[in-house]
């Protein structure tokens, strides 16, 4: 009885002693796999900086997010709270002054609650006068609008304009045919990955600003 209790015990103690080490390298293994991704991460970052050195992005809130996130450098982003296409005329001086090879604009989140009787209108408007004077001022600039990013069903339940971003984003489409600048869709990227919205449903969280600059890698090789 006494032999056959101390096996068992013997073999508890082994069993016990095994199982740590388990956990000890399933530990080890989810570290090395976070370091991985980390590091991975870290070199995608750098990459983006890199290949987007010579790109401004002028815009609003949203946009402001690429240097906020860490995903692009300040000198690479002219975002600001409330920014619309007619605030944004006062920053063609600016951005200038910043000398890029590549203008990416992406307003119209705001200018969809401007209190005017035809915001889109008035906001494409002033969006073309936008595109001639950097034009004017940046003429070998390549120019590239992007599409106002969609909100989610809470969002624009709370804010009922949001309903017009489908019809403003074509408005938007017709304007950079008109004005011959490229227009991109980000929409794909919401139906990819459908949570990158943060808690308020209309900003972003960083995991969006490196789909974005997957999109757009191309038109800056």
């Amino acid at each position: 009885m006494g032999n056959k209790l101390t096996a068992i015990v013997l073999a508890g103690a082994i069993a016990l002693t095994l199982a740590a080490c388990g956990n000890q390298e399933r530990e080890q293994g989810l570290a090395a796999a976070t370091r991985e991704k980390e590091a991975a991460a870290t070199t995608e970052a750098s990459s983006y900086k890199s290949m987007f050195s010579s790109s401004v992005f002028l815009g609003d809130s949203i946009t402001e997010g690429l240097s906020f996130h860490g995903v692009l450098d300040d000198k690479n982003v002219m975002g600001k709270a409330g920014a619309t296409a007619m605030f944004a005329l006062e920053d063609v001086d600016d951005l200038a002054g910043r000398n890029p090879k590549h203008v990416f604009i992406q307003l119209g989140s705001d200018d969809l609650l401007w209190p005017t009787d035809n915001p889109k209108q008035f906001s494409l408007t002033n969006y073309a006068k936008l595109i001639g004077k950097i034009k004017e001022k940046l003429p070998k600039a390549k120019i590239t609008i992007m599409s106002v990013t969609p909100v989610t069903a809470a969002a624009e339940k709370s804010e009922p304009r949001y309903k017009n971003i489908a019809d403003y984003n074509q408005g938007l489409k017709e304007l950079a045919a008109k004005e011959k600048v490229d227009y991109t869709d980000v929409s794909p990227i919401f139906t990819a990955h459908p949570d990158l919205h943060d808690t308020d449903g209309i900003h972003m969280k960083a995991e969006y600003y490196t789909e974005l600059l997957k999109l757009l890698q191309d038109q800056v090789k």
